[in-house]
């Protein structure tokens, strides 16, 4: 299933696409979707609904399309997840998973403006792989268990700019957390339409060039050890957000290429996942 909140800022309506493609409201299921629905076998009582065709339709034309999770408790960042973008910044190959946290008020639609922090001149870009926990998870034994956690995935654009994360403070959360720097959507899709989601191919462009074209396949560290591996630091809640990481063709490790200005359009997207576009502005 591919579920999705649509509609303005602060008035969102939870929703899901049908197999044909048409829309259909969730509002008699659920006020949104969120960590309480996904705990609460939100996921199920849809599949139900729209099996039994009792969910009215709903119109989206011309319509705003939202973050498919609203307000997540936490958003967990795995860094250097992937072998050629750790050599591309000239990093080593980490041992274990590069963690850190980003703020959850960061995400915005996958078609929202974004907003390029004032002076910076190292806004930069990263097309990830979201996984979103539908149960929570804490302590887990092994890797084995971790998948029967989430609830699917999304595609996250975590932008990041380079100056604070690494210059100013070698402080990643302050190059990570300007406001609307998590593009998250258009769907989150759900475990049996996304498949292996190591199996993923993903892509950006920047104004019509490509920048990005990885695979999750090449993860250092795949879903279902990242899962596993922050449930022994961390309890992950429904409705926690996991950026897995980015594959290379960052500004960071393409020296002559430009990093985001106001007017660029960025575009992403993951077999399966959806596309996204956003266009930068100044804040």
């Amino acid at each position: 299933m591919r579920l999705l909140r649509v509609g303005a800022p602060g008035a969102e309506i939870p929703a899901v696409l049908g197999g044909d493609g048409t829309a259909h409201a969730l509002t008699g299921l659920t006020a949104d979707i969120d960590g309480a629905f996904l705990a609460s076998d939100g996921v199920e009582r849809v599949r139900r609904a729209l099996a039994e065709s009792t969910l009215p339709p709903l119109d989206t034309e011309g319509q705003r399309i939202a973050a498919p999770v609203a307000r997540p408790g936490k958003i967990v960042c795995i860094g250097l997840n992937y072998r050629d973008h750790a050599a591309e910044t000239g990093a080593p190959v980490p041992e274990r998973p590069v963690v850190f946290m980003k703020d959850p008020a960061t995400v915005v639609g996958p078609y929202d403006e974004v907003l390029i922090p004032r002076g910076s001149v190292k806004t930069d870009w990263e097309v990830e792989l979201a996984v979103v926990i539908g149960r929570r998870a804490r302590y887990l034994d092994s890797p084995e268990q971790a998948l029967g956690h989430v609830a699917g995935y999304a595609i996250s654009n975590d932008v990041s700019e380079r100056e604070y994360q690494l210059e100013y403070s070698g402080q990643w959360d302050l190059g990570k957390s300007c406001e609307t720097f998590n593009p998250l959507g258009p769907w989150l899709v759900t475990p049996d339409e996304a498949g292996d989601p190591q199996a993923l191919g993903l892509r950006l462009a920047v104004n019509g060039d490509t920048r990005q074209d990885g695979d999750t396949q090449n993860m250092i560290f795949g879903v279902a050890h990242v899962v596993w591996y922050l449930s022994r630091y961390m309890v992950l809640n429904p409705g926690d957000i996991i950026n897995t990481g980015t594959p290379a063709g960052v500004a960071l490790g393409l020296p002559g290429t430009p990093y985001l200005r106001a007017g660029d359009v960025v575009e992403l997207s993951i077999d399966g996942l959806g596309t996204q576009r956003q266009t930068f502005a100044h804040a």
